[in-house]
């Protein structure tokens, strides 16, 4: 029987591990060119909103294909659909609806650049942003760094000290609530950017040497969070899906600023294809954009742990 897992099975503790490796799995076999990852197709339902689509799959003993379908529609409440299929068989493997999910690969491939970037005697965290995306990175960066401690910052006092009690809670490390950008990001090892906000809010001045940076999301011309000075003192800047941040209809917030082209595939680090952090003191900046396909990656790791 084809498995449907809905939101509430995906909240397991050990589900952040179960996807970081997946994922892991997945960019090794990206840089193998064994990774389908296409860029994301948007249909248009003029004055509603997008269909968006993402195709992938993996090539190998165990071929794995599927797609994610989600929309951008004004309404109270948005889902996605995830479907897997085993290539070799043609067998529908399962079936994973609802928002969690996507929430769960992108916090994981943050958790993956955190494993490769960022120092590993990393301890504490600054997060920028108190949603679902700032949830799930920093139980990524739990799942890959023994932390003992975070701080975070967003605009509504009320979502950061809910924030910090609920986290504080579920990964059993001390969280925080803190008052401004500067004192949530002040010494810390990494730094988790996953606000709205459409003009920086984080600067060069504001890092410490060594510091690892994660953003979420697009970052384009239109609104960054980020100062490009940031990028400026980057001794490694990485993405997930390097096509992706030449796909957007607004330029990628690097472009034109001298650092795009420094930019790493985060899947060739991993390989030992390009060189990651190579000193202490190095500054490491990696920005996700989404890699396309990898749903479909995450979705077959966590139907097969039910």
């Amino acid at each position: 029987m084809t498995k449907i897992l809905k939101d509430e099975d995906l909240v397991g503790s050990g589900l952040m591990a179960v996807a970081i490796d997946a994922l892991e799995t997945a960019f090794l076999a990206r840089a193998g060119n064994r990774l389908i990852s296409p860029p994301r197709h948007h249909v248009s339902f003029p004055d509603r909103g997008d269909l968006v689509f993402t195709v992938g799959g993996i090539l190998g003993e165990k071929p794995l294909a599927g797609f994610r379908v989600y929309e951008t529609f004004d309404g109270a409440e948005h889902s996605q659909i995830v479907a897997v299929w085993s290539a070799d068989d043609a067998r529908l493997k399962g079936i994973v609806l609802g928002e969690h999910l996507g929430s769960l690969r992108t916090g994981a491939i943050g958790g993956l650049a955190i494993r490769h970037l960022s120092a590993p005697d990393a301890r504490t965290v600054g997060i920028l942003g108190s949603g679902a995306q700032a949830r799930t990175q920093l139980a990524a960066a739990a799942t890959v760094r023994k932390l003992d401690r975070a701080r975070v910052y967003s605009r509504d006092a009320k979502n950061r000290t809910a924030f910090a009690a609920e986290m504080q809670q579920a990964l059993g490390i001390e969280v925080e609530p803190a008052g401004s950008v500067s004192e949530a990001v002040d010494g810390a090892d990494i730094v988790i950017c996953a606000t709205t906000s459409q003009t920086p809010v984080i600067h060069a001045r504001d890092l410490k040497p060594g510091m690892h940076v994660n953003t979420v999301g697009p970052k384009t011309h239109q609104g960054y969070e980020l100062g490009l000075d940031v990028a400026d003192v980057a001794a490694v800047i990485a993405t997930d899906s390097p096509e992706q941040t030449r796909a957007y209809a607004s330029p990628f917030f690097l472009a034109g600023s001298g650092n795009e082209h420094r930019m790493a595939d985060l899947a060739d680090i991993i390989a030992g294809k390009a060189a990651g952090r190579g000193s202490p003191g190095d500054t490491t900046l990696f920005c996700s954009v989404g890699l396309a396909g990898t749903e479909v990656v995450v979705a077959s790791a966590i139907l097969d742990s039910f």
